[in-house]
């Protein structure tokens, strides 16, 4: 339910496909907090789209003529670095190759389209709130490519997370309170606030202060960032991934 002098969330849909996306826009618009302020037929229309409309959360499929939806959430992540929309993945594929050319892509999350219609609006509004969508099974898959790798460097072989200077990561790292780094290996395991705060006896307000200053210290946009930057950049290994 939409709280008094809140405004719904608003939500642009991107598929190829008609009948999904009118599917999709029912599911949505059953829940008072949340309207569909557009939708796209291709990438292109969808970056296009997003800049006229500036919905909070975009639902982007994979695979789209002219410009798929990979491209597009880098074009949607790059036209707004700062107080943009958080991007949504929605496929059918079930595959690595599209999990994590999306994470690099600046996705904040990834949904599998045969999810239940609970899922897509928690989706929604989890990413609605700034926080990312990392179920715990992607995040076991995400743990387990990089356990495959040698010196945890990032599959696909193109620029990581961070700012690409080792150096520079370093330092940011150093800056980290021991409490905000115990914190960031917990975010590496895929815990929500709620497992943090009781696995560090921990308020949840005090938590989501402390993953704040984390993503910040760091220069990372969400929670999906903070787990594949801890793997990169040795604070986690994957054997003890989540404490």
């Amino acid at each position: 339910m939409t709280e008094p002098n809140s405004r719904p969330i608003r939500v642009l849909l991107a598929d190829d496909q008609q009948l999904v996306r009118a599917g999709l826009r029912i599911i949505l618009e059953t829940e008072d907090d949340v309207e569909v302020v557009g939708e796209a037929a291709d990438g292109r229309q969808a970056v296009e789209l997003t800049l006229a409309h500036r919905p909070d959360v975009v639902l982007l499929d994979v695979e789209m003529p002219h410009v798929d939806g990979l491209e597009a959430t880098r074009q949607i992540v790059a036209a707004s670095e700062t107080g943009g929309p958080a991007v949504l993945i929605l496929t059918t594929f079930d595959r690595d190759d599209y999990l994590f050319a999306a994470l690099q892509a600046g996705a904040s999350g990834f949904l599998l389209k045969n999810g239940s219609p609970e899922d897509l609006i928690d989706a929604v509004r989890v990413l609605a709130r700034g926080d990312a969508l990392l179920a715990p099974q992607i995040t076991r898959r995400v743990i387990a490519t990089f356990a495959a790798v040698p010196g945890a460097a990032r599959p696909g072989g193109g620029p990581g997370v961070g700012s690409g200077r080792p150096d520079h990561d370093r330092r940011r790292l150093a800056e980290l309170t021991e409490r905000e780094r115990e914190v960031l290996v917990q975010l590496a395991g895929g815990a929500s606030n709620a497992e943090i705060a009781g696995r560090l006896l921990l308020g949840e307000a005090t938590v989501k202060t402390h993953v704040s200053r984390v993503l910040m210290k760091l220069g990372l946009r969400d929670r999906t960032q903070a787990v594949v930057f801890a793997y990169e950049h040795g604070v986690v290994t994957p054997r003890g991934a989540g404490g």
